[in-house]
């Protein structure tokens, strides 16, 4: 009780000698900063970095370590440039959780909802644009980089007139809506010596990620087999992902692609073949313009065979399981904005393991807009450039072919690994 009461007295003491020295000196430290051990909870500064030593022992899952993020003035501006579902619900709520890149600006036809949004950032009217006026962006020094997020059939020529106007762009996947407007959307980019960049987020999602190094470090033995499914069950038949102008295509350019591209960063490689099989219901009024249901199969290089699938009209499923020699390895809700969980099977002993991999959730769209500033602020290229985003076109362009045809469509061998992207992530 003595003990106790001196403790206390210690604590009281506080406001006049520091909350901290009487801490320290409660516990048997001098109150002088140098000469006591750094506790573990107080973590160590570096330059405007803070970090901390392990608290736990070696047995357990390491901590997520402190963000520390720049300074508000140090991160690259970003506009967003279409003020639809996926950037109010997804875009916009993750910048604010970014470490190198901050909101400057926002770009729509809706005057009424971009003041709204505007009031909800704190974004002034200055910093306010429409589609008719990209053009004056070139006088706002604090907006770098533009997030397009308007329809797949307006990303050509907003890339193109942003470029002009001397901002890099981050474009929405699908890149474009064929091949001919991605080869525009790069050269635009080149001449105006700005970077483009296409949001394949699931390249910079952890659990993806994981899966890939695995992959390639020869974890699972040699891989063999791909199974990719992605499907969604539409509901409007109004909303422009069923409007073919708008689109492009239906469940292949927009769930469709995350498999297509999924498997090709897993690999390094680009497949050598294609074929596919389109079905869309009759009678429903959703696709009287776009496809429902496609399944394709690509073949690579080193043998490989992936067999993908999207739909539209079927029940969510989003799953991509890697078949090797050693090991299957298979990540539910694999192409989900969050939920993924990644399960390993392999044999131990006599037994058939499999072991759940509980990784540090990050959020996928911070990750994607942190690595284009970090791209824009050190003049580096990025790891899903434009070239990443026309191959694709490129192969979607044979997956329909094949369906219309009825045969395998063969493709031009690609010899180097990662041909179309930029350096690895660190």
């Amino acid at each position: 009780m003595a003990e106790y009461d001196e403790t206390r007295r210690q604590l009281l003491v506080a406001g006049t000698v520091g909350l901290g020295s009487a801490l320290y000196a409660a516990n048997g430290y001098s109150a002088e900063m140098g000469s006591r051990p750094m506790p573990v909870n107080e973590g160590e500064v570096t330059g405007a970095s803070v970090t901390f030593p392990p608290i736990h022992a070696e047995t357990e899952q390491p901590d997520s370590p402190p963000p520390n993020p720049d300074a508000p003035a140090r991160r690259v501006g970003f506009a967003v440039m279409g003020l639809g579902r996926l950037a109010l619900e997804n875009i916009l709520p993750a910048i604010v959780q970014c470490k190198h890149a901050r909101l400057t600006g926002l770009i729509s036809g809706d005057p009424d909802k971009m003041r709204a949004i505007a009031s909800q950032y704190g974004i002034g009217t200055e910093a306010c644009y429409s589609y008719a006026n990209l053009a004056t962006l070139r006088n706002n020094d604090a907006i770098q980089v533009v997030y397009v997020v308007v329809p797949n059939g307006l990303h050509r020529d907003a890339v193109i007139q942003l470029a002009q106007a001397g901002k890099h762009v981050l474009c929405e996947k699908p890149m474009a809506t064929n091949p001919v407007e991605a080869r525009e959307m790069i050269a635009a980019c080149r001449r105006a010596n700005r970077k483009l960049m296409v949001a394949y987020r699931c390249q910079y999602e952890v659990y993806n990620r994981e899966l890939a190094a695995r992959a390639r470090a020869g974890d699972l033995g040699d891989i063999q087999l791909i199974d990719a499914i992605n499907t969604q069950n539409q509901g409007d038949p109004t909303q422009w992902r069923q409007v073919k102008q708008l689109a492009g295509g239906g469940s292949l350019p927009d769930v469709g692609l995350y498999c297509l591209n999924t498997a090709r960063a897993l690999l390094g490689e680009e497949p050598i073949e294609v074929s596919a099989t389109i079905h869309t219901p009759e009678n429903d009024a959703r696709f009287t313009e776009v496809e429902s249901t496609v399944s394709f199969t690509l073949r690579f290089p080193s043998g490989v065979i992936a067999n993908c699938s999207s739909s539209y009209s079927l029940h969510e499923y989003r799953n991509f399981r890697v078949l090797g020699s050693r090991a299957t390895a298979e990540i539910d809700n694999a192409f989900g904005y969050q939920g993924q969980r990644l399960r390993v099977s392999r044999r131990e002993g006599q037994a058939e393991a499999k072991s759940d991999l509980n990784l540090i959730p990050r959020n996928q769209f911070a990750l994607e807009m942190d690595h284009m500033a970090l791209c824009v602020r050190n003049d580096i290229e990025p790891r899903t450039p434009g070239e990443e985003g026309l191959q694709d076109q490129l192969l979607m362009a044979a997956i329909y072919e094949s369906a219309r045809t009825m045969r395998p469509v063969r493709l031009p061998p690609v010899v180097k690994k990662d041909a179309f992207r930029g350096p690895p992530l660190s």
